[in-house]
C-alpha cells in the first residue's frame, strides 16, 4: 500500500470532490496541517511513497533522507519555491504542479486588496462595530495608472479586472505576450524602472527566484511614485519587509495590501502587522472553494498518475531518459 503525506491545510478544510478521488485509491494518507518547517519534514521523512504538500519546506535534506522510498512530490498549487526541484531532479523525483487553476482567484483577491485600501473599508467596519459613525474620504481607482510586474496568467487576469474599473494598465515581464496585450490595450513597461515610474498602483505578480528576491527594497522604492500603493499576491520575499515597513512610516507609499509574507505564519511582532498602511491577509490569495477544489483535485490526478506510472498532468521537471 502506498503512504501519502498530506500537509495542505486548504486541501482538508475544504469539501469537494478531491477528497473521494484520493480515498478511492486505497493509498495509506497520513495527515500533518502545514506549511511544515524544515524540521518538521525531517522528522517525518523516509517513511512516504509520495508528498502532497502545500509550501511546506521540501529541502535537499527533506528530499535525501527520504529516498529511496519516496516517488514523487505532489505540489498543491504552482509556487515551487519551498520545494528544490534541481535537487529532485538529480536524485529522479517527479516534481508536479498545478499551473492555470487558481489565476483567477488571486486576482479578485488582489482587487479586494486594492479596494480596501482606496475606500478604507477596514478603518469603516471597525468605526461601525464601535458604534461610531465615522466617515473617511477615499479614492476612485478609475483613470489611475496601474502597473503589473508579472504579466502571466495571474497578471493578466488583473489586467482584465483593471480596464473593467476604468485604469490605464501597463505591465513589464520579459516574456511578452503582444497579442494579449495589444488586444486589451496594455501597454508595455521597457524596463523595471520604467514599471515604477509613475504608476499610483504597483502589483506583484511573480514567481519567487533569488533574482527575484528583495526585488523592492530601498532602491527600487526611491522610483516609486509618492502616495502609490502596492499590492502582493505572489510571495513575501519578494519585498524587502524593512524597506516596506520605512516607506509606509515616511508616506512614501500610501499602502502596502500584501496576501503573503517572508515568514509565514508570521511571528506576533511581525513589523508589517502593525505597520501603517499595511492590509496584510493571510494567504488566501486563492483559497476560494472554486480555487482549492481545482488545485486539490489536479495535485490529486497528478499524484495518482504518476504512482501509476502514467503522465502527470503538468510536471515541473524533466527527468533523465525522459
Amino acid at each position: 500500500m502506498k503512504k501519502i503525506l498530506l500537509t495542505t491545510t486548504s486541501y482538508q478544510d475544504t469539501p469537494g470532490e478531491h477528497h473521494d478521488l484520493l480515498e478511492s485509491q486505497g493509498f495509506e494518507i497520513v495527515r500533518e496541517r502545514g506549511p511544515l518547517d524544515e524540521e518538521r519534514m525531517l522528522e517525518l521523512a523516509g517513511d512516504f511513497d509520495a508528498f502532497l504538500c502545500g509550501d511546506d519546506a521540501i529541502t535537499a535534506r527533506v528530499i535525501e533522507k527520504s529516498l529511496p522510498r519516496l516517488q514523487l512530490i505532489s505540489k498543491y498549487g504552482i509556487g515551487l519555491d519551498k520545494v528544490d526541484v534541481e535537487f529532485a531532479t538529480a536524485k529522479g523525483i517527479p516534481v508536479t504542479f498545478c499551473p492555470g487553476v487558481n489565476h483567477t482567484t488571486v486576482a479578485e483577491h488582489t482587487f479586494a486588496l486594492l479596494l480596501a485600501h482606496c475606500r478604507n473599508l477596514c478603518e469603516e467596519v471597525n468605526h461601525t462595530r464601535k458604534g461610531e459613525w465615522t466617515r473617511l474620504t477615499g479614492n476612485e481607482i478609475m483613470g489611475k495608472t496601474l502597473s503589473i510586474i508579472g504579466f502571466g496568467r495571474i497578471g493578466k487576469e488583473v489586467a482584465v479586472r483593471a480596464k473593467a474599473f476604468g485604469m490605464e494598465v501597463k505591465a513589464y515581464d520579459p516574456y511578452w505576450d503582444e497579442a494579449f496585450a495589444e488586444s486589451l490595450g496594455v501597454s508595455r513597461a521597457t524596463s523595471l524602472e520604467d514599471a515604477l515610474g509613475d504608476a499610483d498602483v504597483l502589483s506583484l505578480h511573480l514567481n519567487l527566484s533569488e533574482s527575484t528576491r528583495n526585488l523592492i527594497n530601498g532602491e527600487s522604492l526611491k522610483r516609486v511614485k509618492d502616495g502609490a500603493i502596492l499590492l502582493n499576491c505572489a510571495r513575501g520575499e519578494l519585498v524587502d519587509t524593512q524597506a516596506m515597513v520605512e516607506a509606509l512610516a515616511s508616506g512614501k507609499l500610501k499602502g502596502y495590501g500584501s496576501d503573503v509574507l517572508d515568514q509565514e505564519p508570521p511571528p506576533p511582532d511581525h513589523p508589517l502587522l502593525s505597520a501603517p498602511g499595511a492590509l496584510i491577509t493571510p494567504h488566501i490569495g486563492s483559497r476560494t472553494y472554486e480555487s482549492v477544489v481545482r488545485q486539490a483535485t489536479m495535485a490529486t490526478r497528478n499524484l495518482i498518475n504518476v504512482l501509476n506510472g502514467e503522465p502527470a498532468l503538468a510536471q515541473a521537471n524533466e527527468l533523465p531518459g525522459e
